[in-house]
């Protein structure tokens, strides 16, 4: 199965950084937006086997690759807590 091995880690750093960002309320809907508006600002990384999975994410692991993970999964924490959508899935009208 192909899979996106950035997901994993942006998915990672969304809950070890979810409560950093103030106002921020955790419901599946903004898990979501939040998650995927970082996956939408980070290349992918296609993975199709295991050995490439682990050569993958040890690559995520290092230093420069997790503060880019970071910074952008707390720019859309952050952009999430100043523009949820509603319970209709509506985002809010500026």
């Amino acid at each position: 199965m192909i899979v996106n091995a950035m997901e994993e880690h942006v998915r990672a750093a969304y809950h070890r950084l979810k409560g950093a960002v103030e106002g921020f309320v955790d419901t599946p809907s903004n898990r979501d937006d939040a998650i995927v508006y970082a996956l939408n600002r980070l290349p992918p990384k296609y993975v199709l086997s295991p050995e490439g999975k682990a050569v993958t994410g040890a690559s995520l692991d290092e230093p420069q690759h997790r503060t880019a993970i970071d910074v952008k999964v707390i720019e859309a924490i952050t952009r999430v807590a100043r523009l949820p959508r509603d319970a209709a899935g509506a985002y809010p009208r500026k």
